[in-house]
């Protein structure tokens, strides 16, 4: 108990104290939909990588093609710091609810870019810059969107089922990777190679677009839970000026489970393609599998955070389960290569990696004060996600292509994993109280 910390829950400020009754279901729907909307995103173009890359970036090789791809997908993660700054400062000085108004705004905006892109057979260069510009706005959002309805997840509810609400913000990026995952199952089943690479692969994105009104129109009935005082100083100054050495704790704290995520959920239908000589249309189950398993696996940790009387016990042994697990994992999947066994052996690495994902995310919140919580989150997130997250495919292709080991991507996972090992440890829990 000597390094768990109790203090009073800080109060929202006057102007939120009165909030109207908004139901649990609306309010995780309205904060989580933004961060599935950009997690389907990327399911459904880790899925369509290879194809996208002969499309938009031909090259002599295969590997050339597929690394321009991943690259240019990857490019959108460098805007998310940025969107972490503004707009993580923005919901924290303005609120959480005009933040996630914007941002919703700017990914619809980036998704339709993805979907209406012209190939580079068709216009040059034109299709791949399009490309890029739609991943920067969707990385832009991002960056600011994770801060702001996170917040308020934690916020709105109490104290009471905070873990089970923040939970729902990780399930949601599961349920987006399942139904991306079915929807080019059904593509790849139903249609010729020859209408996928003409217009099939863009029918997944025009799909995600469909979600724009829902999610603007459930933000805009939402109750504010935080506005800053007219004259508060700066949230993000005030951030690195008293919280500077947390944030850099709270960057290291995500790295392993950053790129398990991009690994074992994102990667894995591609690495079973390529490296394991799966069939595509096979592969595609292992995104439903982890997508559901890391939806179970999310609220699970929920509600054990809900009900632990410390949090970082579980962290500690999520993470060392997962490191565990991965080598005998990938040697197996790479040894006995089938269907049954590599979406056996990804439920099992999925679900080890996310019963920590919660309870972990509930540690740095409640560690930053409420006036700083939605910037330090996203700064956290944005610049974890951003190194780690966004170069994750790339240096993963670097490694089996540099290295011609199909066991290196296990070996990069456990080396960070290991980073975020060491710094959990470090980290003192702070529980409030009522």
């Amino acid at each position: 108990m000597n390094d768990v910390t109790l203090q009073p829950a800080l109060s929202p400020a006057p102007a939120a104290a009165e909030p109207r009754r908004t139901s649990q279901a609306r309010l995780i729907a309205a904060c989580s939909i933004g961060n599935a909307l950009e997690m389907y995103d990327f399911t459904v173009y880790s899925f369509f990588a290879l194809m996208i890359g002969k499309l938009f970036f031909p090259s002599e090789s295969a590997y050339g093609s597929l690394l321009l791809a991943v690259a240019t997908f990857g490019i959108g993660f460098v805007m998310r710091p940025l969107g972490g700054f503004v707009i993580g400062n923005y919901a924290d000085r303005h609120g959480r609810k005009a933040a996630m108004t914007l941002t919703i705004g700017l990914m619809v905006v980036g998704t339709l870019c993805l979907a209406v892109a012209p190939t580079y057979a068709t216009a040059g260069l034109l299709g791949p810059l399009i490309i890029l510009a739609g991943r920067l706005l969707q990385g832009f959002s991002l960056g600011g969107e994770i801060g702001a309805s996170t917040a308020m997840l934690m916020e709105a509810g109490g104290i009471r089922g905070r873990g089970f609400r923040v939970s729902w913000q990780l399930g949601s990026q599961g349920i987006a990777a399942l139904c991306g995952a079915l929807t080019a199952a059904v593509l790849y089943g139903s249609l010729s190679t020859e209408a996928l690479q003409s217009w099939g692969w863009r029918v997944p994105f025009f799909l995600g677009l469909l979600i724009a009104p829902v999610g603007f129109y459930i933000r805009s009935h939402l109750d504010e839970t935080h506005t800053a005082e007219t004259h508060a100083p700066s949230p993000l100054g005030t951030l690195f000026r008293e919280h500077g050495t947390l944030v850099a704790k709270g960057v290291l704290t995500i790295i392993g489970g950053t790129v398990g995520t991009y690994l074992v959920i994102y990667f894995m239908p591609t690495y079973m393609i390529r490296e394991l000589h799966l069939p595509a249309s096979l592969s595609l189950l292992a995104g439903c599998v982890t997508g559901l398993t890391s939806f179970a696996a999310s609220l699970c940790s929920g509600w054990l955070a809900d009900r632990l009387q410390r949090r970082k016990p579980l962290v500690v042994a999520s993470i060392l389960s997962t490191v565990v697990a991965l080598y005998p994992a990938f040697w197996l999947m790479t040894h006995y290569p089938s269907v049954p066994l590599v979406l056996s052996l990804s439920a099992l690495l999925t679900a080890s990696l996310y019963l920590g994902t919660t309870p972990l995310l509930l540690m740095m919140m409640e560690m930053l004060p409420i006036k700083v919580r939605a910037s330090g989150l996203s700064v956290i997130y944005a610049i974890g996600v951003t190194v780690f997250g966004g170069s994750c495919q790339f240096v993963v292709t670097w490694l089996l292509a540099r290295t011609g080991n199909q066991l290196s991507p296990a070996f990069y996972m456990m080396a960070c994993s290991a980073v975020t090992l060491l710094t959990v440890l470090t980290l003192r829990e702070v529980r409030e109280t009522h």
